[in-house]
């Protein structure tokens, strides 16, 4: 099953597509404190919903960048649909390959939940940091371990005890980076609860209305698979935070 099917089917509920709350993700765009025309990049943008916060919080102008053919129609619907045509330029490429027109130019750089373009947190951070001027902001994304994995979750998952770090080797990296640490939230229970039981339904809902869809049996199997994993370790050893850290210099107050 093409992956970009799987992720669009099982987050059609989603309205930011990580496992952080709403409420918490307003929360902390209310501390970013972007100046008046500011440029915001958000990449692996999902439905651009981040984005859409943002402007509407800040007279700021964004970019959204993402990979998935079938996301980046959604956040150009959710873009349309706010009246922000204007402010937010949605590009559907790799974000890896992406850089601004100038670096070192940026107010906000982010990448939430997709460090994997960057090949791994670090790699994010650093990647990040480059776009932004002196003073501005780097903004990712990051899961952690509460406590070391099981074995048999990381083989019925297949993931790697590599995966990421511990809440504060998150932080860490950026400090070894020569960034400025300012900010974490923290996904809880109740967060994974409502990231992971949308997609079970989704899925669910989806086989329902679609039985002759060839690729219906392999998306329950996948779903199931990744519920079970959750429900018997998942919940208990894998966090997700988000990082929020200044570039030195400028004059951001």
């Amino acid at each position: 099953m093409d992956m970009w099917k799987y992720f669009g089917i099982t987050h059609t509920d989603h309205t930011v597509m990580d496992p952080m709350s709403l409420a918490k993700t307003e929360e902390l765009i209310e501390l970013l404190r972007l100046p008046d025309g500011g440029h915001v990049l958000d990449v692996a943008c999902g439905k651009a919903e981040f984005l859409c916060l943002v402007a509407e919080k800040y007279d700021v102008v964004g970019t959204g960048v993402d990979l998935s053919p079938i996301t980046i129609e959604e956040a150009r619907r959710n873009v349309a649909a706010r009246g922000l045509n204007g402010r937010i330029e949605l590009l559907h490429m790799d974000g890896g390959e992406y850089q601004p027109d100038s670096r070192e130019t940026l107010d906000l750089a982010s990448c939430i939940g997709g460090s994997w373009i960057y090949k791994g947190h670090r790699g994010t951070l650093e990647a990040l940091g480059g776009m932004v001027q002196p003073g501005g902001l780097v903004l990712v994304g990051e899961p952690f371990w509460r406590t070391d994995p099981d074995p048999d979750y990381l083989r019925l998952t297949g993931q790697d005890a590599d995966l990421c770090g511990t809440h504060r080797s998150n932080v860490q990296a950026g400090l070894d980076l020569g960034l400025s640490f300012l900010y974490t939230v923290v996904s809880g229970e109740d967060d994974w609860d409502r990231y992971e039981g949308l997609q079970w339904q989704a899925a669910e809902r989806y086989a329902a209305v679609h039985p002759d869809d060839p690729d219906v049996e392999q998306l329950l199997e996948t779903s199931s698979r990744d519920r079970d994993a959750y429900l018997r370790w998942g919940r208990d050893c894998l966090g997700w935070a988000m990082y929020l850290f200044r570039k030195p210099g400028g004059s951001r107050s």
